[in-house]
């Protein structure tokens, strides 16, 4: 799949990633990436379930459902002012009709991407994880992602997010896939890969 040398020590090491088509969940995934907006996982985990558990049955809301929530309530389950917007802002896109999954599903990156940036709270990275871990997109770097270029400077000595770019090149059609195995370097960083 990949003839650079490091990717194929990575590929070794770690088992192979399974990524899938959540788009049937696409509102829920949408929501969950805004919480977890620079927050640890375990925190944003915490969150999510707190904000679930809000509805009835502890079963993932509908759009109408959430707009009609209070904001104060929203906020006890621990999000900010601003991801009670962001939270409303998406319900309010899927009432809109301006996210069409069927649509989406046909649409290149870029043009998701263009459509997802228009929502409130969402911005290029969101979009991009989106891509890859919602929409199952196999050929997505996010040069916005703070974890890959970690872990290229570690892996790689390379500091500049043009040669980053350069470099992520020679890994299409698979530069998710790529990014999936930069992220695992990191878990085991004082490790020699």
């Amino acid at each position: 799949m990949f003839k650079d040398t490091i990717l194929q020590r990575l590929i070794k090491k770690y088992p192979k990633p399974h990524f899938e088509d959540r788009s049937e969940f696409f509102m829920r995934e949408l929501i969950k990436s805004v919480i977890s907006q620079q927050l640890l996982v375990k925190a944003s985990d915490t969150i999510f379930s707190r904000f679930v558990a809000l509805f009835s049955n502890g079963k993932f809301p509908t759009a109408t459902t959430i707009l009609g929530m209070n904001d104060e309530e929203m906020r006890h389950a621990g999000l900010s002012y601003a991801k009670v917007t962001y939270v409303k802002s998406i319900a309010n896109a899927f009432m809109s009709d301006l996210i069409d999954i069927g649509k989406m599903r046909k649409q290149s990156d870029e043009e998701v991407i263009a459509e997802l940036t228009q929502i409130k709270g969402i911005g290029k990275w969101t979009a991009e994880m989106i891509l890859i871990f919602t929409l199952n997109r196999p050929d997505v770097f996010s040069i916005g992602d703070l974890g890959l270029r970690r872990a290229i400077e570690n892996l790689y000595g390379i500091t500049d997010n043009h040669e980053m770019i350069k470099l992520s090149e020679t890994w299409r059609p698979y530069r998710s896939t790529a990014c999936w195995y930069l992220w695992r370097s990191l878990e085991n960083k004082n490790k020699s890969v």
